[in-house]
């Protein structure tokens, strides 16, 4: 069962958490959007998703509480329930200049727009420095959960905003295993104390965390491999690897089943340990 997390809490001296107030099977106790600084401008961490009016209550009451404002939005990925509350904040939540909203692009390049375009995107770059006062965010480009992906390393607390590449509970999707368990590694060596998720409780044990996403997925590849390796004049189709990896679970779990081998076969694929054939019902074979 998902703990339960206050909708407003302050996590540390330059951090407090607003809930999304959207709960559900994939945002878990609802989407973390965070307040970053500890001036009378602060940084947002991503928006929650569209009309949810409770997200927008809780968000003045917390700028009130910390006599605080805005400064700048950052999203860190382009998915619903991280950008969706922009215009709803933009529109409820009155500032004194325009918000500046910034993300990383999508690769490859697509066009972005922001309600009915009378908001843009500012496109920032990995390695980026993002400063407020008392707090100073670094750029981490992890691909691999979206194409945009980034997390934000705070300096000063030496603590990891993850957004979706690491969850408080559980494990996350992705669109591409070779990128996403690349960024794991990247992760893995900032040698964070602590990490912020997009989703659920903070994360106290950082390394302890990453590994155990990286070994999570290892064991899956080597149950792959070894069916390969075992059969290695055999072709096989996602659907019989399904049957034989995810042996025993329930029928309206196989499409996610299927679409996590399918990931798995194209790391491995990317990687030249397997090959497939081109025909409409693909197969897949050891690479000799």
């Amino acid at each position: 069962m998902a703990s339960s997390l206050q909708r407003i809490e302050r996590l540390s001296c330059r951090v407090v958490r607003v809930l999304g107030c959207n709960p559900g099977p994939m945002t878990l106790q609802g989407t973390n959007t965070y307040l970053v600084g500890t001036g009378p401008r602060r940084i947002l961490i991503d928006t929650g998703e569209p009309a949810i009016p409770e997200y927008i209550s809780c968000l003045k009451q917390a700028l009130t509480e910390y006599n605080t404002a805005i400064q700048e939005i950052i999203v860190t990925h382009w998915h619903h329930d991280h950008s969706g509350g922009i215009r709803d904040i933009c529109k409820n939540i009155s500032n004194d200049i325009a918000y500046c909203i910034k993300k990383l692009p999508r690769n490859p390049h697509k066009e972005e727009i922001i309600g009915n375009g009378e908001q843009q995107y500012v496109y920032l770059k990995d390695g980026d420095l993002i400063e407020t006062e008392g707090a100073t965010l670094r750029v981490i480009y992890t691909p691999g959960h979206t194409d945009d992906h980034m997390a934000l390393l705070l300096e000063e607390e030496n603590a990891l905003f993850s957004g979706d590449c690491i969850l408080g509970e559980g494990t996350t999707v992705f669109e591409d295993l070779y990128d996403y368990m690349n960024s794991l590694k990247e992760l893995l060596k900032i040698k964070a104390n602590v990490i912020y998720p997009g989703h659920g409780p903070v994360i106290y044990n950082a390394e302890a965390k990453i590994l155990q996403y990286i070994s999570h997925r290892n064991i899956r590849e080597q149950q792959l491999l070894a069916i390969f390796r075992e059969n290695f004049e055999k072709s096989f189709t996602v659907t019989e690897l399904v049957k034989i990896v995810y042996k025993g679970i329930p029928e309206n779990l196989h499409n996610m089943a299927k679409n996590n081998v399918s990931l798995h076969l194209k790391k491995l694929e990317k990687e030249g340990k397997i090959f497939s054939n081109k025909d409409p019902d693909k197969k897949w074979k050891a690479h000799l």
